[in-house]
Parts: C-alpha cells; structure tokens; sequence
C-alpha cells in the first residue's frame, strides 16, 4: 500500500470521515445510534473550541480510513490519548491501513508527551481483539462501560 498516504485531517475531509463512521455504526449494527450531523461534527474538530483530532488514510484522492482522537485525563496517570474510532473501509481492510493509521496515532501520542493511549473494543469484535492484540495492550475486564444521554 505504498500509494496510501497517512496525514491530518482537515475541514474539507469532514463529510468522507462521517460516511466511514456510519459505516462502521453498521457493522456494529447500531446504524440508528449515530445522530451527529456533518455540521455538529465539523465544527466539534475545526471549530473555535476542537474537540479531537484524526489523522486519515487517503488513496488516489479518496478517505478510506481514519484514527480519530482526543484528550482524556486521569487522574492516576495525567493525560491519555483516547482513541475514538479506528475505521477502515471494508473494501481495503486487510492491507495494513489500519496499522498505519494505529502507528501514526500512537507516535502522536508519544511525540506529544501523552501518558498512554485508551480505546474500547467490542467483545465479539475478534479481528479488532486480534489486531490490537499485536501491540501488547491491556484488556481490562474489570471496569464497566456507563453513559448518560443529554439529548
């Protein structure tokens, strides 16, 4: 995949990384849950206030995966790279974008003098577990995952 170039995301990348986002939503088959608009999440990462940050994959001009992030802070450990969404289209999965966007994603965490890096996985999810499991992370069966919806 050496036509595949790994960068930051700008503005104008916005609407192709929302299409990859509701893709994975389907995969997960939580399609319905997705309720963020183009224009909501566009100014959430380029407005006055970002609230995170991605890096994506592009190949001859289109998006084809993405690594969104941002901060976390923990008190036990100082500030954490949270890593939202590691999302690669199906077509090209299995050809190592999603590492590369892992490994840009970790070196920004390093580079930027973040603690560590924190991500969810779905248990049934075993090519997920899989790849990850590639770099030594620790799963953690011991915390349970808890929202509160405000809208």
């Amino acid at each position: 995949m050496n036509d595949v170039m790994i960068r930051k995301a700008v503005q104008e990348d916005c609407a192709s990384m929302l299409e990859l986002i509701k893709e994975l939503a389907e995969y997960e088959k939580a399609l319905h849950e997705v309720t963020v608009t183009l224009d909501e999440f566009t100014a959430d990462g380029f407005g006055a206030s970002p609230v995170w940050g991605a890096f994506v994959a592009e190949l001859n001009g289109e998006i084809v995966g993405i690594s969104l992030y941002y901060d976390r802070y923990s008190t036990w450990k100082g500030r954490r790279l949270y890593l939202e969404d590691l999302v690669v289209t199906e077509r090209m999965r299995g050809k190592k974008i999603g590492k590369l966007l892992f490994d840009a994603t970790l070196e920004y965490g390093k580079s930027n003098q973040y603690s560590g890096m924190v991500f969810q996985v779905l248990n049934w999810n075993e090519s997920a577990i899989n790849f990850y499991k590639k770099y030594s992370p620790k799963f953690d069966d011991e915390w349970l995952n808890v929202s509160i919806e405000f809208k």
